[in-house]
């Protein structure tokens, strides 16, 4: 009765156990020991022992003037309200001057040089676009421009009103 009782739990515990052998030894496809069987990866995952080379980040390319004007022309259009012929000389004008501050910054002359460049950089474009666009049109590119190409601000003042005291 002993023995029957001892193999009966014996049986018993083997059947059990089938589980848990199975969550170590692969999934029942047939080539046991993980999921890689004799070639170097059974039982279970390891690690690789050869290290990893990293990527190193690639700079970010650098854009040209005219992709960069063409990527801002469509809002500043839309904030001076540009006709075909006003967007087309201020197009070619940014395009103009910025290349030449790039090919300045490429140069990379003393601060005071740099300075200087800049300076008359500036003025010729701003005697170019003076030249070319309507008055109020130029005046409010120079108000886009000292608010570095954000929201044009209307010059409507709010009052503020003042509390009577009882």
């Amino acid at each position: 009765m002993r023995t029957k009782r001892r193999l009966f739990i014996s049986i018993v515990l083997v059947v059990l156990s089938f589980p848990f052998l199975n969550a170590q030894y692969g999934y029942g496809n047939g080539y046991g020991y993980g999921y890689g069987g004799y070639n170097g990866y059974g039982y279970g995952r390891q690690r690789n022992t050869i290290p990893q080379v990293q990527e190193t980040p690639k700079e970010p390319e650098k854009l040209t003037a005219a992709q960069i004007v063409d990527a801002e022309m469509p809002g500043i259009t839309e904030k001076l309200g540009l006709n075909a012929f006003e967007e087309a000389i201020l197009s070619t004008t940014l395009k103009k001057y910025l290349q030449e501050r790039i090919e300045l910054q490429i140069l990379e002359l003393p601060a005071d040089k740099m300075r200087e460049g800049y300076e008359k950089i500036t003025k010729k474009q701003d005697e170019e676009l003076r030249a070319g666009l309507p008055a109020d049109k130029y005046e409010a590119f120079v108000e886009l421009q000292k608010n570095n190409f954000k929201k044009v601000k209307d010059k409507k003042k709010k009052r503020k009103k003042k509390k009577s005291k009882p």
